[in-house]
């Protein structure tokens, strides 16, 4: 598995209802609103086959609402 953290713009007072369309997106794990530049933070987990830019760019950043992203890829978890 690939572990993606999307950070998301949304336009003005749409960050609750971008929330609840990105939550149910086949690979989010969770989303978080957050203070700062960002509104949401959006924990992803992708197979390793599946294409992380074609990921936010076709399914992210087609939600209503979202103006703009930025991503993290992780490398490794430590427990």
């Amino acid at each position: 598995m690939k572990t993606l953290f999307v950070n998301v713009k949304c336009n003005l007072g749409q960050a609750y209802k971008v929330a609840s369309q990105i939550v149910e997106l086949d690979g989010v794990s969770e989303v978080y609103s957050i203070s700062g530049e960002y509104d949401l933070l959006v924990k992803c987990y992708l197979s390793k086959d599946r294409d992380e830019g074609r990921f936010v760019i076709e399914s992210i950043q087609k939600v209503a609402g979202v103006q703009d992203t930025s991503t993290i890829i992780a490398f490794n978890a430590f427990n």
